[in-house]
């Protein structure tokens, strides 16, 4: 049986970059090997962005005017990967799977009362081993300021408050598609990860961000000090230093934020699916010793109940026995 499978991301201001250029395929070369760019005439847009997703979100904050203290660490979008699994694709068909990712884009619009108009992109990829959406969305909640006037603010933390939030979501999500007759199971609800750790992989485009977390640099470059110039440049020392030093500085020093933090989120990416993979492997170990436990026990009982039935079998023949004696006495 295949699942309803929806799961959520967050992210800051300097993500929404590389997320742009992934899910709307604005790379020239991926060393994500899953990625057929042969298919990528099949990718479709439920909702086309067209602009950066920074832009985008700059435009439709503006246009509907909506509150919130953003700072460097805030969340400011979230992203929804929607899927299921290969096979059940394979089984539904072209026309019905595009009628998935419909009733899903349907959903995401109505849950929790967001409204279509603050959905910056829904793409889906065509051209992976399985198909999926990426539909970016900014977490905007319908509330009221100080004076009870009605206000929209974004505000990702309260957007997600409810502490069983994500169970919620995927309850609501598989409802939502049995609702709309797509043949799914919701799963164990203890079960936290119903997507493989492989397609995981695929779909995070796990391996480039490796690449990528290798080949960034860390640490802030030196910068030379404007009193070493010497004699020659001393009554230029303030010029020099307010107009050329200064700014070079603060430039270097937010572009060394902005890498440090995008650093911790492909480590953490990274670190994530290792994780996973681990467990999985464990997972099946365990299972695999269950199995041979659980095959040791249906050997043991087998043995134990043709033992039992040859024991029955002796306490019938005494029994039968006895009555035959017992009817030799009483002939007697």
């Amino acid at each position: 049986m295949s699942y309803a499978i929806i799961r959520n991301t967050k992210y800051k201001r300097e993500n929404l970059k590389g997320i742009y250029r992934h899910n709307e395929r604005r790379n020239k070369n991926y060393s994500n090997k899953n990625i057929n760019p042969k298919l990528s005439h099949l990718n479709y847009s439920l909702k086309d962005c067209k602009h950066s997703y920074e832009k985008e979100f700059d435009l439709i904050k503006e246009k509907y005017n909506l509150k919130g203290q953003i700072k460097t660490v805030s969340n400011i979008a979230c992203e929804y990967i929607i899927t299921s699994d290969k096979e059940y694709f394979n089984s539904i068909g072209i026309d019905e799977t595009k009628r998935y990712f419909e009733t899903a884009y349907k959903f995401v619009c109505e849950y929790k009362n967001l409204g279509e108009q603050y959905i910056l992109s829904a793409k889906v990829h065509m051209d992976e081993e399985t198909p999926h959406m990426h539909l970016v969305f900014i977490p905007v909640i319908h509330t009221k300021d100080k004076k009870g006037n009605c206000i929209d603010k974004i505000a990702c933390s309260e957007f997600w408050k409810a502490k069983d939030s994500y169970r919620q979501l995927q309850d609501a999500f598989y409802n939502y598609m049995v609702a709309n007759n797509f043949d799914l199971e919701r799963g164990n609800p203890s079960e936290r990860v119903h997507l493989s750790v492989e397609d995981y992989k695929k779909i995070t485009n796990f391996e480039e961000s490796k690449i990528v977390l290798k080949d960034i640099k860390i640490e802030l470059p030196e910068t030379p000090n404007v009193k070493s110039f010497g004699k020659l440049v001393r009554n230029r020392d303030e010029k020099i230093q307010e107009l050329v030093v200064e700014p070079r500085d603060k430039m270097i020093k937010e572009q060394q934020e902005q890498i440090s933090l995008l650093y911790l989120t492909l480590q953490n990416q990274v670190n994530t699916v290792e994780r996973a993979s681990k467990y999985e492997k464990e997972r099946k170990s365990i299972i695999c010793e269950n199995r041979e436990l659980k095959e040791k026990y249906e050997n043991m009982e087998n043995d134990y109940s043709v033992k039992f039935k040859e024991e029955i079998r002796k306490v019938i023949n005494i029994f039968q026995f006895s009555k035959i004696i017992q009817n030799y006495k009483n002939m007697l």
